[in-house]
């Protein structure tokens, strides 16, 4: 497997405190990864650091063969890495036109509206309340958007912090077609999810993390079938 991004024994926290200690994950083009374990054991905090959201202690990140560890926010997205967070992924107060195009903030190019345009095609159920403000829409809408969004700066590798959370299980299906969609294009997906069985039957390879450390990671089949993960990490009925 030839990887588009890796992290590698990463350590990361908040003030002095270390949540995440020694993390090491990657991710090939096109791959979708999952990373699951309990409330409480970094997963968040993992994501967040790469991006400066949380403290980044120790590590190395490695992006399509160069090192971009410390690399500021907006350049990590320009670059070709996107982020989405749980909460706060949309502009509220601004239209879904205009939310696209805020995703577009770090182009310099004129194909943004052609974009927007083929953007539409993949949310189609987008299209048609194009000018509505993002804070009338549904769950699942919004983090369609969310996900719209983040897909306008054109990203290879999606980081995506429990984009199921919350959701219809009708959402949740929408969500995950949608994500594949962009799998078939070629983006790379590393998504958090609390939908533990969910998560590891979409993804192809997984990573297990309890209290700040990864204990177990393959094929994400193998983990979803391993009767002590289940039973002792990933709180599922063997």
């Amino acid at each position: 497997m030839t990887s588009i991004f890796q992290a590698s024994n990463v350590r990361a926290g908040y003030g002095d405190v270390v949540v995440v200690d020694g993390v090491s994950l990657e991710v090939a083009s096109g791959e979708i990864v999952a990373i699951v374990g309990p409330n409480g054991s970094g997963k968040s905090t993992l994501l967040k650091s790469f991006f400066g959201f949380a403290r980044f202690f120790g590590g190395q990140l490695i992006y399509d063969g160069k090192d971009i560890t410390g690399l500021a926010a907006d350049r990590m997205i320009s670059a070709g890495i996107g982020y989405i967070p749980q909460v706060a992924n949309v502009f509220a107060n601004l239209t879904i036109t205009e939310n696209l195009e805020m995703g577009a903030y770090t182009r310099h190019d004129v194909k943004i509206g052609a974009d927007i345009n083929n953007i539409f095609e993949i949310f189609h159920e987008l299209r048609h309340r194009s000018h509505a403000y993002a804070g009338t829409l549904s769950g699942g809408e919004r983090q369609m958007l969310a996900i719209a969004r983040a897909m306008m700066a054109q990203p290879r590798v999606l980081l995506l912090d429990e984009p199921l959370a919350s959701l219809s299980p009708k959402s949740v299906e929408g969500i995950l077609a949608k994500l594949d969609l962009i799998r078939q294009g070629g983006t790379a997906l590393v998504m958090i999810e609390q939908n533990v069985r969910k998560a590891l039957s979409f993804a192809q390879r997984g990573y297990i993390l309890v209290e700040g450390r990864c204990i177990m990671e393959g094929p994400a089949s193998t983990l979803l079938n391993d009767e002590h993960a289940k039973r002792r990490y990933l709180g599922l009925e063997t």
